[in-house]
């Protein structure tokens, strides 16, 4: 080892610079060889090739040069031919000799010889072994008639004024042009247009083919009319366009064959160069060619990349990019590799579109297809995955690909990007907004079991509507949900805002109060200029500044507001301060004014004494006394304050653990989850369990070592169960339970979830449906692809409705892949009011509404939403940076510290006294520090109810039938059957006949026997669906060995509709079980007082216990 490392030379010596100058002495020793690489480009005809040919630019040169020169010798035969004496000669002279200057003739022998020298040098540099090859091509065979016969003529004067055609040379710049072209898309490192070349080469050829015809005419005419060069131009153009005057004609036969010629070649080369036009052009019309630089520098464009594009994805996109004012002069250039379809193409044909939507077919992972859609200009670059694909993770990863390729090609371009599944975000936590499909999803259905309707809720906000679907509608409900629909959310500076100005240093939920009275806006978040975390009602103890950031929910935001002040006529003159004795705050009215819309919200000013008023009560005796409420107050006291301090667990259902707590031994600690299922999930304060539970334990079909718990029941749970039915417990499923077990939940209120991952009959019963809180149902990943695209949802449809036939009792809550298949969830066919809807809809979607599905029922009342609704979220951002991160903190998939969190509290009958919505503002502005931004409805209504629903007595059938059995027998004896099973459908054919056989042979039996047969007919048509199928579970439960008690066959909930009313108007009345959702204060959260400089603690800010269910 020793001896080979000796045997190793030492390196070289640094170079110094006298061994730069006179090179390394020391190298002259040495025997080692310098090769030189590439020596064959060094050859004589290698650079020749390399300057003429290989080069791009000095090709350029080259071609340019021959282009010029065919045109100068053609513009050197026009000069020939108009200074040239037709007249002289007779007979066929003329044609062969021709009158050419001593001048003339120099310029054309030295252009023949230049041409002739380069065709010659071209020749042999692209020669490749076969010469008949070089010499027989059409350009050089012209090159050699028309500069030959001039070289000639050097050697033999004599032919000086010989005829040559010139004029065929066009023929020659044509193709010298064609090359030109080529070259010029070389040097400058552009793409090839095709479409420019071909209609480039038609031009030139029809050019050619004129001028040739032109010159021909002309000159073989010297012998007969002896017509000038205009005169051939007008004939050629008379013949050519079919019109054939007839006034100049040919005389010679050699000039009208030409014209024969001439004609026949133009009848075969122009229509196989308009075909290739045509194709080239309905080619271009597929890809959509390309959004200029020129545009892209003084237009505003964004970039729309997708997988496939689907019609409904399309009008989503457009319908809420161009609802915003100051997006109207945006382009919109569509990126998808895929061709555009036929329904696709229709709507880009409407004038509303065209001028303002590019389709571009191509690649985003291309920078030439990235270059034709000016990436590096666009203003911003959208990026969606596609859901319907039935690998969604390979969906995830184009995407992810797409984002790379963007980012690499335009770095400076905001991306906002669409993913599916969370374990794939932290690929692109580089995207200046990201909304991942299976957080906001899970979210929403958990929320939806904690806070009804939360996924219409959040649908609505991040929708842009003007609120007026619904004003037409006759129904009152249908008017008050419409209206409230169009509630949006905004920004504004505090200290540029009418609406907050006044309420610079005082505290938060006095500005939210007093801002809701006045103008009837909701003020839910602030956000500090230094800080770029928001915070959702911060609390009483949060001091508004001038510099603050407000987000209020409104019609429209105050920029778009007209303010006009009603004049308040009191007989005493009204006191600056907020309270003076028993006055009530000043009122005030606002119009919004959106375009030519003007919406008057509702006025919450002085009312009579009589009416429903903020003023405290009068004094009464203890029995009848009406509870007060309290004033809020500017700056927050402690003393006014309900307080509760959740970690401390002083709740009373914590600090005293029942016999039941005990004997299961659960007990809960409250901390952060120790795993995380996917990188970048926003950590949650929780409920946890002490102890890991074993594997095997979560089983809930199958006993273990541990428990020998074979259902629900056993178990013997306190709370109603949620039962999840989806198809693979994915990484996704986390932020459903989160939500469901965060630290503000008491521990009383805890649901045990239960994941189905099947869902036949038996695994239901066992999984304890029949006692079940609610249970959602996740649209399943397999059927999300389907050959019609709307079929996806069939399976999950049915199996929805199949659930709502067997357990009507039971909440579900339904997710589905297309908004337009919601009008089927709890389908009734002969339901009035349901076809009522449907054509309300269907007037709503005519007038231009984006939220046309929004007086569907299920969709109303939160049992039903598709995440593809969800997209208008990710649109919104470009205009609303903040919605994708209040849309997080509300649905809490992110925890700010001092930020609120989403709940509700019902009304109860011993909330009634409060009325109205403005004192329950009031209320809990000052007793808890809640926001209230809404309230979900539920109102009985008078539905046509369905006929499957029907339970028919005997009495009443019997009571009828003998007026008119034998109308129903001789009328209608054909149809009786049909008609029957219509009113009666769980009534078979076989039964009815049979029914109608007895009935037939009453009198013929007696005593026993006709009582039998009577009690088998009541029994017959005393039975309904809803009875059969309760009979159906029943007996599966039993044959299961569950108990039947819990089970309850008639409760139904179809005769009641549900709605969401966002930010009602403050004189709104509350009803008995109205929901209202709440914006509570974080009770962890420390809030600095920027006032007094002093850091005040509040973890004490929400109401007794920290309930869902507030009581006032």
């Amino acid at each position: 080892m020793v001896d080979l490392e000796s045997e190793v030379p030492p390196l070289p010596p640094r170079y110094r610079f006298r061994d730069l100058l006179l090179g390394d002495q020391g190298w002259q020793n040495d025997d080692r060889v310098q090769v030189e690489f590439y020596m064959n480009e060094n050859t004589f005809k290698e650079r020749l090739k390399l300057f003429f040919i290989k080069n791009q630019r000095s090709s350029l040169r080259i071609r340019l040069f021959n282009f010029s020169l065919k045109l100068l010798s053609c513009l050197l035969y026009i000069i020939r031919v108009l200074l040239d004496d037709p007249t002289q000669g007779h007979g066929w002279s003329p044609i062969i000799w021709v009158n050419r200057s001593l001048p003339l003739w120099g310029l054309q022998v030295s252009v023949a010889l230049i041409s002739l020298f380069e065709t010659m040098l071209l020749g042999y540099l692209s020669y490749k072994g076969n010469i008949w090859e070089q010499v027989l091509r059409i350009p050089f065979l012209l090159e050699i008639i028309n500069a030959v016969p001039f070289i000639i003529t050097i050697f033999w004067p004599a032919l000086r004024n010989l005829f040559i055609p010139v004029f065929l040379n066009c023929w020659l710049a044509k193709h010298a042009l064609e090359n030109m072209i080529n070259d010029l898309h070389r040097a400058i490192q552009r793409t090839q247009s095709a479409m420019f070349n071909q209609v480039l080469i038609l031009i030139s050829t029809l050019l050619c083919l004129i001028f040739t015809c032109i010159c021909g005419i002309q000159h073989l005419e010297r012998a007969g009319n002896k017509l000038t060069l205009f005169d051939s131009l007008y004939f050629c153009i008379v013949t050519f366009s079919t019109v054939g005057f007839g006034d100049v004609t040919p005389k010679i036969w050699p000039s009208k064959l030409l014209v024969v010629i001439m004609i026949c070649v133009a009848l075969v080369v122009l229509p196989i160069q308009f075909e290739q036009l045509a194709y080239l052009w309905m080619e271009r019309q597929k890809s959509g060619g390309n959004y200029s630089r020129h545009r892209a520098q003084t237009e505003k464009h964004v970039v729309l990349c997708v997988s496939s594009l689907k019609i409904d994805l399309l009008m989503d996109f457009l319908n809420e990019f161009y609802a915003h004012p100051r997006l109207q002069d945006y382009y919109v250039v569509i990126l998808c590799p895929t061709e555009m379809d036929a329904q696709v193409r229709r709507v880009l044909q409407i004038p509303m579109w065209s001028q303002r939507v590019i389709y571009l077919q191509g690649s985003a992972l291309k920078d030439q297809d990235l270059l034709r859609a000016k990436m590096d200009d666009a203003e911003a670059c959208f990026i969606l995955s596609s859901r319907c694909e039935v690998d969604r993770t390979a969906a995830d990863h184009q995407a992810i690909l797409r984002a790379w390729a963007v980012k690499d090609f335009a770095p400076k371009c905001p991306l906002y990007v669409q993913i599916l599944k969370p374990e794939n975000k932290f690929h692109i936590k580089f995207a200046d907004h990201v909304v991942c499909e299976e957080e906001f999803k899970y979210a929403m259905l958990a929320l939806n079991c904690i806070c009804p309707a939360t996924s219409t809720l959040i649908t609505l906000l991040v929708h842009t509507s003007r609120g007026q679907e619904g004003q037409q509608s006759p129904e009152q409900w249908q008017k008050m949900y419409g209206r409230c629909s169009g509630n949006e959310v905004y920004h504004i500076n505090l200290e540029d805002s009418t609406f907050f100005a006044e309420y610079e240093g005082k505290s938060f939920t006095y500005a939210s109060f007093h801002a809701h009275k006045k103008f009837g806006v909701c003020l839910i978040g602030v956000r500090r200029e230094d800080n770029k975390s928001i915070l959702l009602n911060p609390g009483p103890r949060y001091i508004m500044s001038s510099t603050d950031i407000c987000f209020y929910i409104n019609i429209t935001k105050e920029e778009n507001s007209a303010f006009k002040k009603q004049e308040q006529h009191r007989k005493n003159n009204e006191s600056k301060s907020c309270y003076h004795g028993t006055s009530r705050l000043p009122v005030h009215s606002i119009i919004a004014s959106m375009g030519t819309v003007a919406i008057d919200l509702q006025d919450a000013g002085c009312r009579s004494s009589s009416g429903p008023t903020l003023t405290l009560p009068s004094e009464r005796g203890k029995d009848g006394r009406r509870p007060s409420i309290a004033p809020v107050l500017e700056v927050a006291d402690s003393s006014s304050l309900q307080t509760c301090d959740l970690l401390s667990d002083q709740s009373e259902d914590e600090t005293t653990p029942s016999d039941d707590d005990i004997s299961t031994g659960l007990e809960y600690a409250k901390g952060y989850p120790p795993y995380s299922p996917y990188i970048g999930s926003s950590p949650t304060f929780c409920h946890l369990l002490h102890e890991k539970v074993p594997f095997c334990c979560l089983r809930l079909d199958k006993g273990c070592q541990h428990n020998y718990y074979e259902d629900a029941k056993a178990y013997g749970f306190k709370n109603k169960l949620i039962i999840v039915a989806a198809e693979t417990a994915g990484n996704g499923l986390y932020n459903f339970i989160v939500p469901l077990r965060a630290y503000y939940r008491p521990k009383k209120e805890l649901n045990p979830i239960v994941l189905l991952l099947d869902n036949p009959l038996d695994d239901l019963l066992k999984c304890g449906v029949t006692f079940t809180a609610n249970m959602v149902v996740v649209d399943k990943e397999s059927t999300m692809s389907a050959e019609e695209d709307y079929m996806a949802d069939a399976k999950t449809i049915v199996n929805v409705q199949t659930l709502f036939r067997l357990f009507s009792s039971l909440s579900i809550i339904t997710e589905l892949t297309h908004p337009a298949n919601m009008r089927f969830m709890q389908f009734r066919a002969k339901d009035c009011y349901s076809l009522a809807l449907s054509k309300l809809e269907k007037k709503e979607r005519e007038k231009g509404s984006n939220l046309a599905f929004m007086f569907r029922l299920p969709f109303a009342a939160g049992r039903v939403f598709s995440i593809s609704m969800l997209d208008t979220l990710l649109y919104q951002s470009f205009v609303k940076d903040y919605m994708i991160s209040i849309t997080r903190l509300l649905l809490g998939l992110d925890t700010t510290p001092g930020s609120g969190f989403l709940c509700s509290m019902k009304i109860t009958e011993d909330d009634l006294w409060i009325r109205t919505y403005a004192r329950l503002y009031q209320k809990l502005c000052s007793s808890t520090g809640d926001i209230p931004i809404g309230i979900y409805r539920t109102e009985s209504q008078k539905l046509t109810t369905s006929e499957s629903q029907i339970s028919i007595s005997v009495e009443e059938w019997e009571d009828t039938k003998d007026t008119k059995e034998q109308i129903s027998y001789r009328s209608n004896h054909r149809n009786s059957t049909s008609s029957d099973q219509s009113d009666h459908p769980l009534l078979r054919r076989k039964s009815m006949q049979w029914a109608r056989r007895l009935s037939r042979k009453v009198p013929k039996h007696s005593g026993k026997t006709a009582e039998k047969i009577s009690q088998q007919r009541m029994s017959l048509y005393k039975r309904s669906e809803r009875q059969e199928l309760a009979e159906l579970v029943k007996n599966r439960m039993k044959h299961l060995g569950l108990s039947t008690a819990g089970y309850d066959e008639m409760n139904d909930h179809q005769n009641t509709l549900s709605y969401i009313l966002i930010n009602p108007s403050p004189d709104t009345r509350l009803e008995l079980n109205d929901v209202v959702y709440l914006i509570r204060p974080d009770p962890l959260a420390y809030v600095p007082n920027t006032a007094s400089s002093r850091k005040n603690s509040f973890c004490n800010t929400v109401g007794q216990d920290a309930r869902e269910e507030t009581q006032l």
